[in-house]
C-alpha cells in the first residue's frame, strides 16, 4: 500500500464534474427546490420514529405472549435499519437540513441504535466516501479477514468458499458495530490509512454515555421492565441484531461489492488516474434506481451514484437527479451502473464474491 494520501486529478479541470454540477444547481434552481428534506421526507420521519417508538413499546410493556414478543424483536431490527438508512444516513451527512442543530437532533438516531455518529462520519463520511473501493484506505471494503472485497487484498485459501459463508457474516454487522467496532476505531484512532487528529475529551464521554444510554434501552430496561428470564431478553436482542446487520450489509454491499465496479490503484507517485467524479462512477453502483418502494426501504441508499457525487443532497431527490446524472454520464462516456432490481444486484454481489475467491 502506498503511504501517500492519494490525489485525485484536479476535479475544477474535469469537464464532467463541471457540467455535471452545473446542470443539478440549474436542476433546484429553475425548479425553486430545497435540495434538503421536504415534506414528503418530513412524513417518512415521523411514520418511522413512530414505528420504532411503537415496536420499542410492545417489547417493554409485556404485553405479548413469546413468539410474538419475538417477531416485534424482529420488526423492531428491521425498522431500525430502515431509521437508520432513511434519517441517521441523511443527518449525518448534513444533507437533512441546513439547521446544524436539527441535523444534530436527528443523528441521535444513529447514537439510540447503537452506532456512534461521531466515528460514523470517520469511518464512512471521510474514509470510505473519500477514497471509495481505494485498498487500504476504504474502511468499507476491509470488513474481517476473511471476506476479500477487493482485487488488491490478500488471497487466503479459505476465500473459496466466501461466495457461501459471507452471508452468515453479514448477520453480525450490527452486533459487532455496537459491542467492539466503535471502541476500537475509536481508541486506534485510524481508518483505514486515514488517522485523524487528536479526538475531542467531550467524545471519549460521549462514545460512553451513548452506548450506555443504548445498553439500557435495549438490555436492561426490557429484562427489568418484562416478565421473561433474561436470556430470553437476550435472544430476542440477537434476533434483533441478526435482522438489522443483514439488512444494512447487503444494501451497502450492492453498491461497491458487486461485479460491475472498479477498484482504482493508487500509483507510486500517489496520484490516482481520474477526478474524483468520474472516480465516484466507476466505483459505485445503483440497483432498482427511480424505483419509490425500493427508495423507501434503503432510504434512497439504492441510488449510491447519486449519494456519493452528492452526499450533502437529501436522498429524497436522488430519482431525480438520477437522470441527469446518468444522461451525463453517456454523454462523456463514463459507466452509470444500475442493475434493473434487487435481485440482478444480488446476483452481481455473489458473482462478485466468488471471482475475489480466486487469484485476479
Amino acid at each position: 500500500m502506498i503511504n501517500k494520501i492519494p490525489k485525485f486529478k484536479n476535479t475544477q479541470k474535469s469537464d464532467f464534474s463541471t457540467v455535471l454540477k452545473q446542470r443539478v444547481h440549474q436542476y433546484f434552481t429553475d425548479n425553486k427546490i430545497n435540495p434538503n428534506a421536504n415534506f414528503k421526507m418530513y412524513l417518512k420521519t415521523i411514520f418511522l420514529l413512530t414505528l420504532w417508538f411503537t415496536f420499542y413499546y410492545l417489547i417493554i410493556s409485556n404485553s405479548l405472549g413469546y413468539p410474538l414478543t419475538y417477531l416485534v424483536w424482529a420488526a423492531m431490527g428491521f425498522t431500525i435499519a430502515l431509521v437508520t438508512m432513511n434519517i441517521g444516513h441523511d443527518a449525518v451527512h448534513g444533507a437533512y437540513t441546513k439547521n446544524p442543530y436539527l441535523n444534530f437532533l436527528l443523528e441521535q438516531t444513529f447514537n439510540l441504535n447503537g452506532a456512534s455518529a461521531y466515528m460514523w462520519k470517520s469511518m464512512h463520511n471521510i474514509a470510505h466516501h473519500t477514497y471509495t473501493n481505494i485498498h487500504g484506505y476504504d474502511e468499507d471494503i476491509s470488513p474481517i479477514p476473511v471476506i476479500r472485497l477487493s482485487p488488491s487484498a490478500e488471497l487466503k485459501p479459505i476465500h473459496k468458499y466466501q461466495y457461501i459463508y459471507a452471508f452468515f457474516f453479514y448477520f453480525l454487522g450490527t452486533f459487532t458495530w455496537v459491542f467492539i467496532k466503535d471502541y476500537i476505531k475509536f481508541f486506534k484512532n485510524k481508518v483505514g490509512n486515514y488517522t485523524q487528529k487528536q479526538h475531542p475529551q467531550s467524545e471519549f464521554f460521549f462514545l460512553f454515555f451513548y452506548k450506555f444510554i443504548y445498553y439500557g434501552l435495549f438490555i436492561i430496561i426490557p429484562i427489568i421492565f418484562t416478565e421473561q428470564p433474561w436470556y430470553l431478553t437476550f435472544l430476542g436482542f440477537a434476533i434483533m441484531h441478526l435482522v438489522s446487520g443483514f439488512y444494512l450489509a447487503i444494501v451497502f454491499m450492492l453498491a461497491h461489492a458487486v461485479d460491475e465496479v472498479s477498484f482504482p490503484k493508487v500509483a507510486e507517485s500517489g496520484n490516482i488516474e481520474t477526478d474524483w467524479f468520474t472516480h465516484q462512477l466507476y466505483t459505485t453502483a445503483n440497483f432498482a434506481a427511480g424505483c419509490p418502494i425500493t427508495a423507501f426501504f434503503t432510504g434512497g441508499l439504492n441510488q449510491q451514484v447519486e449519494h456519493h457525487l452528492f452526499p450533502n443532497v437529501c436522498s429524497i431527490h436522488y430519482p431525480k437527479l438520477a437522470k441527469i446524472v446518468e444522461s451525463t454520464a453517456n454523454e462523456y462516456n463514463i459507466p452509470y451502473q444500475n442493475a434493473k432490481s434487487f435481485l440482478q444486484a444480488l446476483n452481481s454481489h455473489i458473482v462478485f464474491l466468488k471471482k475475489m475467491g480466486k487469484e485476479l
